[in-house]
């Protein structure tokens, strides 16, 4: 379950940007709903809300390191829950798209633009989705 998930994340997220790449040029934007939702490309080198600009290898190591301890944990702990196994796919497969994007442009490429938040992909929906999922059942375990 877990790399279905994370295969089928990673695959939706490469097929989108493409399409934003080969479609735009950087910071053009098209607007879907006016002032509610457009589709902006940047290329971001660093993480959400400007935090460590210009730290591309950093992250791709982090992001490496990250993924590799998913891959750990599933290949050593069998019957996980559903909950548990999506959760992972996801943030697996978000952490793959966004670590090839870091290796093969320097950067990762954002699209989805709501304006009222830092521009964002299909891997990073995906990653977010996963970890509030991961902390409702940590928090209802520990309850």
């Amino acid at each position: 379950m877990i790399f279905a998930l994370a295969s089928l994340v990673f695959v939706l997220d490469r097929i989108t940007k493409i399409i934003a790449l080969s479609a735009m040029s950087s910071g053009q934007s098209i607007e879907v709903l006016p002032n509610i939702f457009h589709i902006t490309l940047v290329l971001n080198n660093g993480t959400a809300f400007g935090l460590m600009k210009g730290q591309n290898t950093a992250l791709a190591v982090i992001t490496a390191a990250a993924a590799v301890s998913i891959v750990a944990y599933a290949v050593t702990h069998k019957g996980l829950s559903l909950a548990v196994s999506s959760a992972l796919g996801l943030i697996l497969g978000g952490a793959l798209g966004n670590l090839l994007d870091r290796i093969k442009f320097g950067c990762v490429v954002d699209f989805f633009d709501f304006r009222i938040w830092p521009v964002f992909n299909i891997a990073d929906s995906a990653i977010t989705v996963g970890m509030i999922i991961l902390v409702i059942i940590l928090c209802t375990r520990s309850s």
